[in-house]
């Protein structure tokens, strides 16, 4: 047409977008890759509970009257491990990876501490530090005399406990009876076997107290005067006569004499569980109503 002139015209033409590649499909893990996987989380998972047995927390059970009345046959502690140093004692089966003991700290009088009981080195004992190394240690007429003086001891009301299935079973494999003497068993209002014991409070130098019982006379009321050799501990169990302490000589199954404090393992810090022994596997509901709920959570 007149008056126009040719030009072009220029399209602004987006290309059609091609669609990005897609990611690889990973390639399915092998059942062998995961069993491999799975064992290398479960050795791991191992060494690190292994490691935290053996040097932050432990647990332990009792399995003996002799620290009664703190302590109960059934009950489970945590032990601190951390609290005196290390030494092969704290490692599985005293695996001798260490030399002497590291980073050693004396237990105080009174303290509830864990140990592998001489001669044999093999067992785990609990009980209560009385004499440290210097001290002079002498037990008259059930009296413990420290350093030439006497503790005090005042008597507190008895001790009344149930016997239970635990009690029972214990003084089985011990050929004892679960109330040490047909003397301490009563029966109880609702018609269940109970013990009682004369029950008195045991009185430090440092003020610190706990109860103990001294149920009888028995030939460790008297002991000779004993000095603690350094590196040494007299230790002692809260139920005086049902426990083989430091009153008697170092012989298995018999006494463990003066504790080398290389031997210990820790302090008792809480107690995490309590049983009374009825539970049964084949009975859920047994598990809650055997168990001592007042107990759990006691510190020391």
């Amino acid at each position: 047409m007149r008056g126009m002139t040719n030009a072009s015209f220029t399209a602004d033409v987006t290309p059609p977008t091609e669609p990005a590649p897609s990611a690889p499909t990973p390639a399915p893990v092998s059942a062998k890759e995961e069993a491999v996987d799975t064992v290398r989380f479960l050795a791991l998972l191992a060494i690190a509970v292994l490691i935290f047995r053996s040097f932050f927390l432990s647990p332990f059970n009792i399995p003996s009257e002799s620290m009664q009345p703190r302590l109960l046959i059934g009950d489970y502690l945590l032990v601190n491990k951390m609290a005196y140093g290390y030494s092969k004692y704290s490692l599985p089966f005293s695996v001798p990876l260490i030399p002497g003991r590291i980073f050693p700290r004396t237990p105080e009088r009174g303290d509830v501490v864990v140990f592998k009981a001489p001669p044999v080195n093999d067992n785990d004992y609990i009980k209560r530090v009385i004499g440290l190394p210097g001290d002079s240690v002498q037990v008259k007429d059930g009296i413990v005399w420290l350093n030439g003086k006497p503790l005090k001891r005042e008597a507190m009301p008895d001790l009344v406990i149930p016997v239970t299935q635990n009690m029972i079973d214990a003084s089985r494999a011990t050929g004892t009876l679960p109330c040490y003497s047909p003397e301490f068993e009563e029966i109880s209002a609702d018609g269940q076997r109970q013990c009682r014991y004369k029950q008195f409070r045991e009185t430090l130098p440092s003020g610190k107290s706990y109860a103990i019982l001294d149920i009888t006379n028995i030939p460790e009321d008297n002991t000779p005067l004993v000095t603690v050799p350094a590196g040494h501990l007299f230790l002692m169990g809260d139920n005086r006569d049902r426990s083989a302490d430091s009153r008697f000589p170092a012989m298995e199954n018999q006494g463990i004499g003066l504790v080398p404090e290389e031997n210990l393992v820790g302090h008792a810090l809480v107690g995490m569980f309590s049983t009374d022994g009825s539970a049964s596997w084949i009975n859920p509901i047994s598990w809650f109503t055997a168990a001592r709920w007042s107990r759990i959570g006691d510190g020391f």
